[in-house]
């Protein structure tokens, strides 16, 4: 079903008016400075921070990625969205106060001044290639998806129109023109990401929204579970469309044999690594040490303030699975009741729901919502990619006496070229199943080496350049490496080995290139001299330590409880035994601090009665949710 009459004039109005609004904002205020373009002048108040991470996040790679994975897996998808608000808070006391503290621009400029500008290049360069390359090609190509589905417009079409829509108000008026386009579109995304699950929900509840939930909940449990089993599978829906036609979707003859359409849910989605293990390191990365997502928080006027803004992104990332997973588990249900469902994969589950189950009127609101999310992430990225370029590349190696107006003229033409590049790449993802879970898997190549080098950056004062530059270069030799000798083991637990392998590797490098504890500061130790800087420096290895044992100690007692089939069980030991050696390696470790080690007081994570209560809230809500349906 296509958009029309109606439905057509309310997301034609939404386009053109979400366009003029952005280039009014572009031409009002005008970037003069690296600051305005790049940063929004540091003006941000929190429900701009707030609203505009969620508008960054939640892109067609998220709504409509997130309910194919619903239709295929079911709830347990959420778990990246209930996982993230916990997350949320902790980048808001832990993380974001040691960034502010060096008022950065960027992450990789970061790097530089915790190690050296070697680690910082290579991070700005694979940063680019990530945004360009896999995020900003990604949403265009799902957002091209749902337009050919409801439109009839080819897919190239659809790309090249996405591509003009965010350019409008993208390249113009940086992050300040992002930002506010951000909190209109994050209105628009909710009240009709609402609308389309509200409407299907309506349906399978004979007219009522609850008894909708409450017939999912009945009929088709198996969905429902947050926690899989080792033996758990799902139905390949592209897979089974192509045994059940013969034909591959570019039209050549299949090759898949009856059977291979059974996967294993467990293998994507491994238990309780879900809440303890490799999921810590997807978000943790993800929020903490993304340059499109962390920019919103460095533009806010203060600390207090973008804490307040990442609370409230907290409180409306556990919103979204009602209409990020719930229409894919509700169209999955309809299947199974015997209706008439034209899914070829799982990806065009939500375009299926939104052209069959959304009353007119309300159709062109809710595709004018899918635009907003589609349109707001492209931006975010394209805005985080001409950063990175213009700071950390153009001004370091190009033009180091860059002015003020020619650092924003560069990160206009950066910002062009990047939607340019993702654009041609994204038409090559059309062979792609899953493609949220295909973007979270090779993601996790690289994350865990990045994750390691920052955390052990914040709170280990004895980590060296050279042994960030060497964890940084190993993390994706590594996960190659076990994704071949360990095909079977969960993805995420992949990440979780390779982040207590980094761990391990950071320790051992920074002794072997770092200077050996000095006879002065060995004999203040032995004395009791300087007791506070020794307070200071075991709270910061307890902090890493606690990061070790949930991610690694606590993936060994989950591989012991909850064994993984086709992998060996001494692959729990290798757990247990890394962990314990990084843990030993944390605490026996004598050499001095790095010249560069960041001096973190106690002070600087002290949080505001507001922010404690609002991350308390968020904790009791995930304990009830995982009470209820784990």
């Amino acid at each position: 079903m296509q958009l029309q009459g109606i439905d057509q004039i309310i997301f034609g109005v939404y386009i053109i008016g979400v366009i003029l609004f952005g280039v009014w904002i572009a031409n009002r205020e005008k970037a003069a400075t690296a600051s305005d373009y790049f940063l929004a002048s540091r003006s941000l108040p929190w429900w701009a921070v707030g609203g505009s991470l969620i508008a960054s996040n939640i892109s067609a790679e998220q709504i409509i990625g997130m309910n194919g994975s619903g239709f295929e897996l079911g709830m347990a998808i959420a778990t990246y969205e209930m996982m993230a608000a916990i997350t949320l808070i902790i980048v808001a006391k832990f993380l974001l106060p040691v960034f502010l503290k060096k008022e950065i621009y960027t992450m990789p400029q970061f790097l530089e001044e915790r190690y050296d500008g070697t680690v910082r290049t290579i991070m700005s360069v694979f940063w680019i290639g990530l945004f360009v390359f896999v995020n900003i090609s990604t949403v265009l190509y799902l957002g091209a998806l749902a337009i050919e589905q409801l439109l009839g417009i080819g897919l190239i079409w659809g790309i090249a129109g996405l591509v003009i829509y965010s350019a409008c108000f993208s390249i113009f008026g940086g992050l300040k023109a992002v930002v506010w386009t951000d909190v209109v579109q994050v209105v628009v995304l909710m009240v009709g990401g609402t609308l389309a699950a509200w409407g299907i929900l309506s349906v399978v509840g004979d007219g009522s929204v609850l008894s909708g939930i409450a017939e999912l909940l009945n009929e088709v449990p198996g969905h429902f579970e947050m926690l899989f089993e080792p033996d758990d599978t799902y139905i390949d829906t592209a897979a089974a469309t192509e045994l059940a036609t013969g034909m591959t979707a570019d039209g050549t003859p299949t090759e898949l044999q009856p059977g291979d359409e059974i996967k294993s849910s467990f293998n994507l989605l491994p238990g309780f690594a879900l809440l303890f293990g490799g999921m810590w390191i997807v978000n943790t990365y993800y929020w903490g040490n993304n340059q499109y997502i962390i920019q919103r928080a460095l533009a806010a006027k203060d600390l207090p303030e973008a804490q307040k803004g990442i609370a409230f992104a907290a409180f409306m990332k556990l919103f979204i699975p009602f209409f990020a997973v719930l229409p894919g588990i509700a169209a999955y249900y309809l299947l199974q009741k015997g209706t008439e469902v034209d899914i070829q994969k799982a990806d065009q589950a939500f375009p299926w729901v939104l052209g069959n189950y959304v009353g007119p009127g309300f159709k062109g609101l809710t595709f004018a919502a899918l635009v907003a999310a589609i349109g707001s992430s492209i931006s975010s990225m394209v805005n985080s990619a001409s950063t990175i370029f213009t700071i950390d590349i153009y001004n370091k190696f190009i033009n180091t006496q860059a002015s003020e107006k020619r650092q924003v003229r560069i990160g206009q033409m950066a910002a062009a070229g990047a939607l340019v590049i993702g654009a041609l790449v994204a038409p090559a993802l059309a062979s792609a199943g899953q493609v949220f879970q295909v973007i979270q898997e090779y993601t996790g190549f690289i994350s865990p080496g990045v994750l390691t080098v920052f955390i052990f950056g914040m709170f280990y004062r004895r980590g060296t350049a050279k042994a960030a530059l060497a964890v940084v270069l190993l993390s994706v030799p590594l996960s190659l490496a076990f994704k071949l000798l360990m095909p079977d083991l969960p993805f995420l637990d992949r990440m979780a080995l390779i982040f207590l392998i980094s761990a391990a590797l950071m320790i051992i490098l920074s002794k072997l290139t770092g200077k050996p504890q000095s006879a002065e500061d060995a004999e203040a130790s032995q004395t009791g001299e300087r007791t506070g800087a020794i307070i200071k420096d075991m709270r910061l290895r307890n902090g890493i330590s606690i990061a070790v044992i949930a991610i690694g100690l606590a993936t060994a007692v989950r591989l012991f409880l909850q064994p993984v089939p086709m992998v060996s069980s001494w692959v729990t030991y290798v757990f247990l035994l890394l962990s314990l050696v990084v843990l030993a390696l944390i605490y026996t470790d004598k050499s001095s601090d790095d010249h560069k080690a960041i001096d973190l007081e106690p002070s600087l994570f002290r949080t505001r009665m507001g922010f404690n209560v609002a991350a308390l809230l968020v904790i009791l809500v995930l304990v009830a949710v995982y009470s209820l349906l784990a």
